[in-house]
């Protein structure tokens, strides 16, 4: 079975880290100080080794994030990630920073690739913007600004655009089109769409998918938002008889 959103964690695990009081004034990352420098090249470091104690290092050990990961899940759940991969490679940008109380608040974009080869060979490309507080050179709170991850099959994956707004209203209505660009013809293409939470019960319960029979050439999809504020893993899942792709967006509600 594909689980679209398992590798959703991705943005949570390393950088997807911010706090919500922000104030509106940042500095270029070219003022950044050293040590918070040091210290992203070092996750960065330490995630590409797939250390996880060395990344867990820079982790308060009262860490949260409004997801509900806490320091106990994330430090669970990441290994259980990373083995599910023959490669991963993470690249971390300072877009903006400022200090605060006891220490920083960092935004950034983190880029990730890799590829598995189980139960067959898919390819994976994640970009996450965060911002991420540090306490005492310990990161202490987070939460993920956007969010977007692809799996593409080693064949001809079909090439896809999809239309899905990055935030909502509590119980509102959104659109999730997963648009298919080249024609089908005389080619078969299967799909779905699911929604789900982003919290650690949600990384850790598989949900079955059921594919139908597309007519037109691509998924389009109404869903409901949640009535309260929180945040949704939308995902879409296209399969043709030369590729498939899996493509998963965060949907905020607030």
């Amino acid at each position: 079975m594909i689980h679209p959103c398992r590798w959703s964690l991705l943005s949570l695990g390393l950088l997807g880290m911010s706090i919500v009081t922000l104030p509106v004034q940042a500095a270029s990352p070219e003022t950044a100080p050293t040590a918070l420098v040091n210290a992203l090249e070092q996750i960065e470091s330490a995630s590409n080794a797939q250390d996880i104690e060395a990344v867990m290092a820079f982790y308060a050990e009262d860490f949260t994030n409004e997801d509900g990961f806490n320091y106990a899940t994330l430090e669970a759940t990441l290994p259980q990630l990373w083995e599910r991969y023959d490669t991963l490679n993470y690249r971390v940008e300072l877009q903006s920073w400022e200090e605060v109380d006891g220490g920083y608040v960092a935004e950034t974009v983190t880029y990730i690739d890799g590829v598995q080869t189980t139960p067959r060979r898919l390819t994976l490309e994640s970009v996450i913007r965060s911002r991420q507080q540090f306490t005492n050179d310990k990161i202490t709170f987070q939460e993920i600004l956007s969010e977007r991850n692809q799996l593409n099959s080693d064949t001809s994956a079909p090439e896809v655009v999809v239309i899905l707004p990055e935030r909502v209203v509590p119980g509102d209505s959104y659109g999730f089109d997963a648009i298919v660009q080249e024609p089908l013809g005389e080619r078969y293409l299967l799909g779905a769409a699911i929604d789900e939470g982003t919290t650690p019960e949600d990384f850790f319960v598989p949900r079955p998918i059921d594919l139908e029979l597309l007519s037109a050439g691509g998924l389009f999809k109404l869903g409901d938002a949640p009535t309260s504020d929180d945040h949704l893993w939308v995902s879409g899942l296209l399969i043709r008889d030369d590729g498939l792709v899996v493509i998963t967006r965060r949907l905020r509600i607030e």
